[in-house]
């Protein structure tokens, strides 16, 4: 086994040991990986202040200065590409081959910024008045508090850190507590690339409610960047309004896949396979509803079975395995809950075998591998099940016909998410597109996420966006300074 982070909180820019421990576990087989730090108040108290404490410092630290110590993170994590991507899959569960991928795409995170911290521009605008000078600089919103969820344990936090800490912004990270472990790997990073000590800290904990509500109540922290489910991010939302904190929210997704009648089948099916299927289906950004043109519904469906039925699952250290287990017990109760509903109302099951629950016992995985759901496909799909309405997170296809465009196009926004849409389409791609109500949008595309754009939602997807010169903007303030001469 590759060697681990150390097991400790990261704060202040060395380790700490904290009394109270929780078991880091391997999501297929349950067996402990290592005991990690559960921080209490006082640890995440001294994070913040330490971060206050350098964010004076770090302010005034040149963007290129700042671009350095980001570009040797994300060197770390290509030069140690195996060890970051073995550490991620035994913790969260996903096939190696896609742990590679995302140490790949995180890193690039932390490269992108290490550029843009060199260009954090301001501008000048003329002035009504011959003898005044007006000039508009970006400046940093101060210390961040980073909160992430396990499903990308690496690339969640690194579009958060590499802006935030190419702002010129200290921050302070609350990792999911099932996968704490990625996080640390990057806290080693920081601290073998001599990042200044409070710039990044690190606090593991079981408790996410607990430290969140740290974060809230804390009068340093001038920012809250979160991504996660909708109801938390409201939450957050509504308790940062009490200090007028800075919030930026990536929230979850029901995200249309629409196939329509001019698409190219082939190249539907393998997008499909992309979007649906990444992490086993458990991403915002995985295609939760497919939406198919009635005249050519059993021709895609019957294309997109034979791709599915290729699929392997096991343990992701296992060679060959494409999809591992689901990342714990409620996760496995979801999808069987989505798929009996689904059934039960008259959805047929193409493809796969209905989760029966093998391997559980009273609601808890008892065996090694139970929380793998093979991949499955429905068809006749209506709007008055549960599968329509919410985000499966699982290697679930559930398909739903459309008698025309402006049908699809209805279908895809009946949804109050906004995160992502997909759409396969010859001629009518980019018509289609400016009808969706997302903030992203694959044409012919199943995967839409990359450093220099743009990612986010609209609706009840969130609010903000991460990657791109955008995702600096917002880790900082407008300042206007009017000069007379």
């Amino acid at each position: 086994m590759k060697p681990l982070p150390p097991p400790d909180a990261y704060v202040n820019g060395t380790w700490v040991a904290t009394q109270r421990r929780y078991a880091v576990v391997d999501p297929y087989d349950d067996k402990t990986l290592v005991e990690v730090a559960d921080c209490d108040d006082a640890t995440v108290d001294v994070a913040i202040a330490a971060m206050t404490k350098v964010a004076a410092a770090w302010r005034a630290t040149p963007g290129p200065e700042r671009g350095k110590y980001l570009r040797a993170m994300g060197d770390a994590m290509l030069a140690n590409e195996a060890r970051y991507a073995e550490v991620c899959t035994r913790e969260n569960g996903k096939a190696l081959k896609e742990s590679v991928g995302e140490v790949k795409y995180a890193a690039s995170f932390l490269l992108w910024f290490a550029g843009e911290a060199e260009r954090i521009y301001g501008e000048t605008i003329p002035a009504s008045r011959a003898e005044t000078r007006i000039v508009v600089t970006r400046e940093p919103v101060g210390p961040c508090a980073l909160i992430t969820p396990w499903n990308f344990p690496y690339a969640m936090l690194t579009r958060k850190i590499g802006a935030a800490l190419a702002a010129g912004c200290p921050v302070v990270c609350k990792p999911a507590h099932q996968t704490p472990l990625s996080a640390l790997l990057l806290a080693e990073a920081a601290h073998d690339a001599k990042l200044p000590a409070g710039v990044l800290n690190v606090v593991p904990s079981r408790d996410a409610a607990r430290i969140g509500t740290k974060f809230i109540a804390s009068p340093a922290i001038r920012k809250i960047s979160f991504t996660g489910s909708t109801k938390v991010g409201m939450g957050l939302m509504r308790a940062a309004a009490d200090d007028l904190k800075r919030v930026s929210l990536e929230l979850g997704g029901n995200a249309p896949f629409v196939v329509l009648a001019d698409a190219d089948l082939d190249n539907a099916v393998a997008q499909a396979m992309i979007a649906k299927f990444r992490n086993t289906g458990q991403s915002c950004v995985a295609a939760n509803r497919f939406i198919v043109d009635a005249s050519i519904a059993d021709a895609f469906t019957t294309k997109l079975v034979a791709e599915v039925a290729k699929f392997k699952t096991g343990h992701g250290l296992t060679d060959g395995v494409d999809i591992g287990p689901l990342i714990d017990d409620n996760a496995v109760v979801k999808v069987r809950r989505l798929v009996d509903d689904a059934i039960e109302k008259g959805a047929k099951l193409v493809h796969g075998a209905r989760p029966d629950g093998n391997g559980f016992k009273d609601g808890k995985a008892v065996e090694p591998g139970a929380r793998i759901v093979a991949p499955l496909v429905l068809s006749g799909i209506t709007a008055d099940m549960a599968v329509w309405r919410e985000e499966i997170f699982g290697p679930v296809v559930a398909i739903r016909t459309a008698t025309s465009e402006a049908d699809a196009l209805a279908q895809a926004n009946d949804t109050d998410a906004g995160l992502v849409a997909y759409v396969m389409s010859k001629a009518a791609g980019q018509r289609f597109a400016e009808g969706l109500q997302s903030g992203m949008v694959g044409v012919n595309e199943g995967l839409v996420s990359a450093a220099q754009a743009p990612f986010g939602g609209i609706k009840h997807s969130g609010l903000g966006r991460e990657g791109s010169r955008h995702g600096i903007e917002d880790y900082t303030n407008l300042k206007y300074v009017a000069t007379k001469l």
